[in-house]
């Protein structure tokens, strides 16, 4: 199985740099992953697709805004993009300078603020905050980190649109896209109807936007976040089944926390983190269907939605947006899968 088998040619005029006037506004290219059939619609009819005791997972991680720019003592600039808060007083980031700096240097803010970089582990670096406190520093100085795709500063904008409406527990560093296209008066049509929700929270790390560099998929190493599965969720996952419903999982994290919390046979409640990485050949245990943006070329998330719903299935679902011209990524419009049972991987790089 090879990274290349995942690519696909992506017009950059596609790339949503914005997002919709309204967070309904999306379109929604619907795919049955059992016979590959594919229909468009609109994310506002999404109720119109789900049926009274089906259950909705979302992912409640709120974005911090993690981005922050500086200088060195010595005058350097630099950029950090944290990674995650470790606690109070303390980050791992990623810092972009011409030189890295190393233990015991100080770091200025854009307003002085200091901070000291106590210590390097591989490509992140430790960074100490002042007695103010991380989250404090964050909301005074920090910007959204937009993805890399969406290629301009960020705006006020960006503040509400790249954060569902949901979010509720700080740690994230990207969003989970496919929530964001929820607004509440489609949480209130979706409760009213009889469909069921639950929250889990996995903190979406800048990982997630890393290329896989590898040629071979089996190889790839999958970076670690932070998950939180409670027992409220495997029991409202029991229930729906018991009810004949449906799991549908909002978003690749909730999909990744689900199986993660899975991965011993039975759902369970589960804390701590996961490198979990979902390809063709992937018995899923936990999500019957998937509601998720359009993913990179070569990307791990592409990979797992050519696990759940087919390698055929997916690519000619993705040669269809584009020539229908849907908007990709982050900011773009949404899918709705259906799971094929019974993936089987041979088929990846058939087309």
């Amino acid at each position: 199985m090879r990274r290349q088998d995942f690519y696909f040619d992506l017009p950059d005029e596609l790339i949503a740099r914005s997002p919709a006037k309204e967070r309904r506004g999306s379109r929604l290219l619907c795919l049955n992953g059992s016979d590959g059939g594919l229909s468009h619609r609109q994310f506002v009819d999404l109720p119109s697709l789900l049926s009274p005791g089906d259950l909705l997972v979302f992912n409640d991680t709120r974005v911090i805004p993690a981005r922050l720019f500086g200088r060195k003592e010595s005058g350097g600039k630099l950029e950090i993009l944290v990674e995650r808060v470790l606690d109070d007083r303390s980050v791992l980031a990623h810092v972009r300078s011409s030189k890295s700096p190393k233990p015991g240097t100080g770091i200025l803010l854009e307003d002085d603020t200091q901070l000291e970089m106590l210590a390097r582990h591989d490509a992140l670096f430790e960074l100490g905050f002042p007695e103010e406190g991380v989250f404090s520093v964050l909301e005074r100085l920090g910007h959204m980190p937009l993805p890399p795709y969406i290629d301009r500063p960020d705006d006020e904008t960006d503040k509400e649109r790249y954060q569902t409406v949901y979010n509720r527990n700080a740690g994230a560093v990207a969003a989970p896209t496919a929530g964001l296209h929820f607004d509440d008066e489609m949480l209130e049509t979706l409760r009213a109807k009889g469909v069921e929700t639950a929250f889990v929270t996995l903190h979406v790390g800048a990982g997630t936007f890393q290329p896989v560099r590898v040629d071979d998929v089996h190889t790839h190493k999958m970076h670690s976040e932070v998950l939180h599965v409670p027992e409220s969720v495997c029991q409202a996952v029991a229930a729906c089944r018991a009810r004949g419903g449906k799991v549908i999982a909002v978003g690749t994290t909730s999909v990744r926390a689900l199986e993660s919390a899975a991965a011993d046979g039975a759902l369970k409640p589960t804390t701590g983190e996961t490198d979990i990485f979902i390809f063709p050949g992937y018995q899923f245990r936990v999500v019957d269907r998937l509601i998720t943006n359009f993913h990179l070329p070569e990307s791990t998330l592409l990979m797992l939605v050519s696990a759940f719903a087919g390698y055929r299935n997916t690519m000619k679902a993705y040669e269809a947006a584009v020539a229908e011209r849907y908007r990709f990524f982050s900011y773009g419009d949404a899918m709705l899968i259906e799971r094929k049972d019974n993936v089987d991987p041979s088929e990846v790089g058939s087309l």
